[in-house]
């Protein structure tokens, strides 16, 4: 940092840039800094993280690269915060975040960082994917606990990313379909019984509509609603789009 001037942080190495940031943020959260930056927390600041994470995307669906280069810089805020927050209560660093994600790339990356006699060699994405999963469940495998295939996936996603991300498991384990006929099949048959119960709920009520007032049809009907979105990701899932 520029120690004449204390207030200006001009463009330097990525070292330095990173180290002006910190500081910035350091001061911010200080004694003297901004109030609203005093008194947030990692909760507080939840909604905010999850914001800027959806501009980004948009920006990248906008391909234009001035507001991917803001929106990465607004997300970056959000990290500064989080870490700042963790250092204030002697949790953990900035640095220690940087450290674990640089050790980490260089752990699911053998077949660049280390010499290996490995009769399979990576040659491709797959092959590369493939290693990732591989050293990601050795690597849990030696944390303490039960371990589960569900481990890692967010409980808090959005349900069909969920979805999604709980079937690509499962594929993983070998429990899947062989072919999207079968996923078909099983989104029609679940869609059949979406379709059976909303009639059956109809065919009671003497105004020609769905009884949703009472609790065991609706309950039922939900159930299974839920099995036609689960069905239909699994479809979208053989179909190589992402729902």
């Amino acid at each position: 940092m520029n120690e004449s001037s204390p207030d200006t942080f001009p463009s330097a190495s990525p070292a330095t840039c990173v180290s002006d940031l910190l500081a910035i943020m350091s001061r911010l959260r200080g004694p003297d800094g901004c109030p609203w930056d005093r008194e947030q927390t990692s909760q507080s600041l939840k909604p905010h993280l999850l914001e800027e994470t959806y501009e980004v995307l948009e920006a990248i669906d906008a391909g234009k690269p001035s507001a991917l280069k803001e929106e990465l810089g607004d997300l970056l805020l959000q990290i500064m915060f989080h870490t700042q927050i963790a250092s204030e209560q002697n949790q953990f660093s900035f640095h220690d975040v940087a450290n674990g994600l640089a050790d980490k790339l260089i752990r699911r990356h053998p077949h660049v960082f280390q010499q290996t006699s490995d009769a399979s060699p990576v040659t491709t994405a797959q092959d590369v994917s493939r290693q990732w999963d591989q050293l990601k469940q050795q690597e849990q495998a030696t944390q303490p606990g039960p371990q589960s295939l569900l481990q890692g996936i967010p409980k808090i996603a959005p349900a069909l990313q969920r979805a999604f991300q709980v079937q690509k498991r499962a594929s993983r384990a070998g429990f899947d379909w062989e072919a999207i006929e079968p996923a078909l099949e099983k989104f029609k048959e679940e869609l059949n019984e979406l379709y059976a119960a909303a009639a059956e709920s109809i065919s009671s009520s003497s105004e020609g509509t769905l009884q949703s007032e009472n609790p065991m049809v609706q309950s039922t009907i939900e159930e299974e609603l839920g099995d036609v979105f689960f069905a239909l990701v699994n479809v979208s899932r053989f179909l190589r789009v992402n729902p």
